[in-house]
């Protein structure tokens, strides 16, 4: 696949069959519209085509920052060539690029990508005020050499896949129905940094993760997750929180204990996929209390991660 950070790095040389959307997370319904939309160009033996934006459009025009992304864009390029795209391009987005006209957008899209389908949900719409609707670019279309295919949404649980309803469910800390909406598990990849070390003291050493603050945090809480260091698999329980007990975190860490392992992390990237929430964060009366309780919380995620 090929990933391009504006129009102007790709050319019109080939007749493409395009979406359009932020596709953070790129979750079910993403993911049931992208291939759709690939079997088709395949089809027609056409380009298979995603124009998406960063930063994302809210981030932009809503101010909305904090734990926000499902995905970085790198992370959402390699998800798009997962799924069989010819084709990516990360659009830069700015309050400017908010001000266009549907029409001048459309046009834009035309010379640079010659597309001849545009695939879209229903409540689709570009262009500055949302002007460029799915009646709008369906009339344009006729004019200008294109058809517009809408697709159904996906539903799981009787209720539609969103990025919304990815993002909700991590801020409830349910991380089972956002892996029900994303098609796997919810992953955080962070550097592993030096903490206070007090995990190490108990008996229960922790790697602290450093992550892009502006991605999207599961819950406060302790959660059974697979871990991931360079490829290898291994269990974990992970703590997001102000550890309560010892009243020394202002704000929330993450760190997760690894039973399995015995070395050193410190500056390597860690990534956890979160599997099952065990519990809300606590305050235990002492530290017996605690230790009992993780020890428990190691043989439930145990229990979890063997299933």
């Amino acid at each position: 696949m090929i990933h391009a950070n504006s129009l102007t790095e790709v050319s019109p040389n080939r007749p493409t069959l395009l979406t359009i959307g932020s596709f953070d997370g790129v979750h079910l319904g993403h993911q049931h519209l992208l291939r759709s939309l690939v079997a088709e160009a395949r089809a027609q033996n056409a380009r298979a085509a995603v124009v998406t934006f960063f930063p994302h459009p809210s981030v932009v025009l809503r101010g909305r920052k904090s734990s926000f992304y499902i995905n970085t864009a790198d992370e959402q390029a390699a998800l798009l060539a997962g799924l069989g795209l010819d084709l990516a391009v990360t659009h830069p987005f700015s309050l400017e690029l908010s001000q266009i006209a549907a029409g001048e957008f459309v046009e834009r899209l035309l010379a640079a990508l010659n597309f001849t389908e545009l695939w879209c949900g229903a409540d689709f719409a570009l262009g500055h005020n949302r002007e460029g609707t799915v009646p709008w670019l369906t009339r344009y279309g006729e004019q200008h050499g294109y058809a517009v295919r809408v697709i159904e949404p996906k539903e799981v649980g009787g209720e539609i896949v969103s990025s919304s309803r990815v993002r909700r469910a991590l801020a409830e800390g349910d991380v089972a129905q956002a892996a029900a909406c994303l098609g796997r598990p919810y992953s955080l990849p962070g550097t592993v940094v030096e903490g206070v070390k007090r995990g190490r003291t108990l008996g229960f050493p922790t790697a602290n993760l450093d992550f892009w603050d502006e991605r999207a945090c599961p819950a406060r809480g302790v959660y059974a997750c697979r871990a991931r260091v360079n490829d290898e698999p291994m269990d974990a329980v992970t703590n997001i929180g102000v550890r309560p007990t010892f009243e020394d975190a202002a704000l929330p860490t993450v760190e997760a204990h690894l039973p399995d392992f015995d070395g050193d992390l410190y500056g390597q990237t860690l990534r956890l996929d979160f599997i099952a929430r065990l519990r809300a964060e606590q305050k235990f009366d002492d530290v017996d209390a605690l230790l009992t309780q993780m020890r428990q919380d190691i043989a439930n995620a145990r229990e979890i991660l063997k299933a």
